[in-house]
């Protein structure tokens, strides 16, 4: 009896478990949030989306001015180089006509002399032009190409072909592997007809 007594009593003193989980009361126990809570987070949330893509306008167009400004940097950097090795041509133009004039007022002009300076200024100027690959390219008896050559007429010729290059008449130019300017030149239409060079008129077909 004394035992069953005591068990009962310690039966009695143990809290009662009604079976739900923890988790279970937690949520019950928060409080759901209300309509104008929710609007609040959606539009704080939308601020931040906002200010994000406005600061990732701002850097793109930061970089677009960083980029134009290194460009425009590169180019104007290129050019001057150019324009430097052209004074030097122009530097030694300018000495061979001086030496000219002075040379024509003492009346002793030497045209072997004015050719070699010539010469020598033309040397230095395509030294100039090979350091930027700026090379001329042959025309002269080649097929005429008009992706390369710009015909300005149409010549007899009797040892080129009809339809190739029969006199060149500016040079172009590549830059590279590029075309810098057009060749000038004259097509030729082959040699003249046999008839025509002894002054006979054409004979009709038939």
């Amino acid at each position: 009896m004394t035992e069953g007594t005591r068990g009962e009593g310690q039966d009695a003193e143990q809290p009662a478990d009604d079976g739900a989980p923890a988790g279970n009361k937690t949520t019950a126990a928060a409080a759901e949030a209300s309509p104008a809570e929710r609007i609040a987070a959606l539009e704080a949330e939308r601020d931040d989306f906002k200010d994000r893509m406005l600061r990732i306008a701002a850097e793109f167009e930061n970089w677009k001015k960083r980029a134009r400004k290194e460009q425009t940097d590169a180019e104007n950097t290129a050019r001057e180089r150019v324009l430097r090795d052209m004074l030097e041509v122009a530097d030694n133009l300018e000495r061979a006509t001086t030496a000219h004039a002075q040379s024509t007022g003492n009346g002793s002009v030497d045209p072997a002399a004015v050719l070699k300076g010539v010469n020598l200024v033309l040397r230095l100027l395509k030294q100039k032009l090979e350091r930027y690959e700026v090379r001329p390219f042959e025309a002269q008896g080649q097929p005429f190409d008009p992706r390369a050559h710009e015909a300005i007429s149409r010549i007899e010729h009797p040892d080129v072909p009809a339809g190739a290059v029969a006199a060149e008449l500016q040079k172009g130019y590549r830059i590279g592997d590029r075309l810098l300017r057009p060749a000038m030149v004259s097509v030729s239409t082959g040699p003249k007809a046999e008839g025509a060079a002894r002054g006979e008129p054409n004979k009709p077909q038939g």
